[in-house]
């Protein structure tokens, strides 16, 4: 019996004296982005975006008539800028493009060059998505241009996933520059119950997922946009999913020393 009784008790100290971090599990906080496209263009739901309170990524079409204005204009909110950056599609009008879109018939010294202009029309761009884009998205070559600048400025990518054979995840992690996709598209439909559905599926993907990026846009459907997604937010905040900017889905070490601010002049 004695025997026994020493052999037990190492087994109960084990069992009711475990270290605090094993006894109590932190759950991983929900992380949402919710990038909103075509600022500097259209005007429907800009001030809307730009004035409430959900910390939207405001994605800027650079050359446009109020690009630089309109970049400002967020980050005078505390709102995260973005380059949206646009590029050739399978279909669709030219005029969809606005100007200086990045095409298949140029070279990778034009298309960096749009990039490094891109850059300095939209102030405060800490990252890059991409405005249309089917067809460009899946050449190595106008990819590689693209990324390349990006790693020159310390700028992040978001994959608007307009092609199933983009190349932008492969050639950013090739090149060790952040990248992610988005999940879901907002505003496909001109409907903001539909949009009101279309956070739900974010909100849905971000439980599997630990996060997830939706995008959406304004201009035209741009008050539509913005009143599906004000609409939203009780339902996140039930859900305990937080909407941050989109460099606050990134995380880890690497990602933590790519974000190091460029020293004044770089």
């Amino acid at each position: 019996m004695r025997k026994f009784v020493s052999m037990l008790i190492p087994f109960m100290f084990l069992s009711f004296h475990q270290p605090a971090s094993a006894q109590k599990i932190e759950p991983k906080e929900l992380k949402a982005a919710i990038i909103i496209d075509d600022f500097g263009g259209g005007t429907g739901g800009v001030r809307d975006f730009l004035e409430g309170e959900i910390p939207i990524t405001a994605a800027v079409m650079p050359f446009t008539e109020h690009s630089t204005e309109h970049a400002k204009w967020a980050h005078k909110y505390g709102i995260e800028v973005m380059i949206h950056l646009s590029m050739e599609p399978k279909r669709g009008k030219r005029s969809w493009l606005g100007p200086r879109p990045i095409t298949n018939d140029l070279s990778a010294a034009e298309v960096k060059q749009i990039v490094r202009d891109a850059i300095k029309d939209v102030p405060y761009a800490v990252g890059i998505n991409n405005h249309m884009g089917s067809l460009a998205v899946e050449n190595e070559e106008i990819v590689l241009a693209i990324v390349e600048v990006a790693k020159e400025k310390r700028l992040f990518i978001i994959d608007s996933a307009t092609s199933p054979n983009t190349k932008f995840p492969k050639i950013a992690n090739e090149l060790g520059v952040p990248v992610l996709k988005r999940d879901v598209f907002l505003d496909d439909i001109s409907s903001s119950s539909h949009v009101r559905q279309q956070m739900i599926r974010l909100a849905k993907v971000t439980e599997i997922k630990g996060s997830g990026i939706a995008i959406g846009h304004v201009g035209i459907t741009g008050k539509v946009c913005s009143i599906g997604v004000f609409q939203s937010m009780d339902e996140f905040k039930r859900r305990h999913i937080k909407i941050v900017p989109a460099s606050g889905l990134f995380s880890g070490k690497s990602t933590e020393k790519y974000f190091i601010p460029l020293k004044k002049g770089s």
